[in-house]
């Protein structure tokens, strides 16, 4: 039950926004920026952002060589060059709207360790520094090899090492606070603890229903919803064409005198490591079990777990004696190609998910492009 004051001050707005990650909160900020005078809402089941915008491993980045080279094999180039220049201007959007201060930016470059499978990706180098010539200065990818026995790596199982200078790594914690923060400055209602069960588009107001303990029959109307849940998106909306993909990530206790710093790659992207100080962040290795890392439960996959602390051992930190801290699982949501969903769902409602794994780099500019739209 609600009372005449909660019904008059908080069932009715002009926009509302599901999902509280970067592009549901960067959606708010648009509408906001776009509408200072509208009233904006944004809801979000769990206490803070549930999927994985505080839950990946802080990279800032737009694709290895060797998932670029992957995505050309479903995607034509101009689509996988348009997608690239997505994620660009999305890092660019991000880092513009908080400032690098706020994000804990740091550009150590990118680096790709090549395995003896992906050697002949070598030889494709010159065609996709081609490809993105339209987006960068300079070339993006070369080789740079000295570099796999000054970092520590086993040379044994890295035969060849690719750097990329316009990847960087921000802080995602710090991220998504200062989104939050600014989000709130601006007037922007954020409500948490709100679990939408239904969405409900008659061409007129859009209800959403939400689940609640305390006020029975509670739901918020809306004259235009974005739903930006990504890999939990088929709760609402069964039909929409995306599969949740779990991640595991895990970080270090601080290692003396660590020996690399920047974002790493490997394997086409499905593995992923950088420094946080001193310590190691690493995480991926859902290709080892596509369909058991295809949920919505954040548990940990002690296969994969076992799989990436083997990996730290023999490959990255061969030498090097190391302790875990912490693990932990973040949703992701992927399709048949990286291309995410964008787009007019029914009268008054929105979508803005399946991101691919790349939420930091598009998340901005999909919450900018969605807020266009619904304008």
């Amino acid at each position: 039950m609600i009372s005449f004051w909660e019904r008059e001050s908080f069932t009715t707005y002009d926009y509302a926004v599901i999902g509280s990650g970067i592009v549901g909160i960067s959606t708010a900020i648009s509408l906001k920026e776009s509408n200072p005078k509208a009233s904006v809402i944004v809801l979000e089941r769990g206490l803070l952002p549930t999927g994985a915008s505080t839950k990946n491993a802080g990279f800032a980045c737009f694709g290895s060589l060797t998932e670029l080279l992957d995505d050309l094999k479903v995607m034509s180039e101009s689509d996988s060059l348009a997608l690239v220049e997505e994620r660009v201007k999305g890092l660019e959007k991000l880092r513009k709207r908080l400032g690098d201060d706020k994000l804990d930016y740091l550009n150590h470059g990118g680096y790709e360790l090549i395995n003896g499978e992906d050697l002949a990706c070598l030889d494709e180098i010159d065609h996709v520094n081609n490809l993105l010539k339209p987006l960068f200065t300079k070339p993006v990818f070369e080789i740079n090899n000295q570099k796999i026995a000054e970092f520590g790596f086993a040379s044994s199982k890295v035969p060849a090492l690719i750097f990329n200078q316009y990847e960087g790594q921000i802080n995602t914690g710090s991220m998504m606070k200062n989104l939050l923060a600014l989000a709130r400055e601006k007037g922007i209602e954020v409500i948490t603890g709100a679990d939408v069960q239904s969405i409900e588009d008659d061409g007129g107001l859009v209800r959403i229903n939400i689940a609640t303990k305390i006020t029975d029959g509670y739901h918020i109307a809306a004259s235009k919803v974005a739903c930006c849940t990504n890999g939990f998106t088929k709760k609402l909306l069964p039909e929409i064409d995306l599969k949740p993909g779990r991640g595991i990530v895990l970080v270090t206790q601080p290692i003396q005198n660590l020996k690399f710093k920047g974002v790493f790659h490997s394997d086409k992207g499905y593995y992923y490591f950088r420094n946080f100080g001193n310590r190691v962040i690493y995480g991926g290795g859902r290709n080892i079990d596509f369909k058991a890392e295809e949920t919505t439960e954040f548990e940990i996959n002690e296969a994969i777990h076992k799989n990436l602390i083997k990996q730290l051992k023999t490959v990255i930190l061969p030498d090097t004696p190391f302790e875990v801290d912490h693990s932990w699982a973040g949703i992701m949501a992927f399709g048949e190609n990286k291309k995410p969903i964008m787009k007019h769902h029914s009268p008054n409602v929105y979508l803005g998910v399946r991101l691919g794994g790349m939420g930091v780099a598009i998340g901005s500019r999909m919450g900018e492009q969605l807020a266009e739209m619904m304008v």
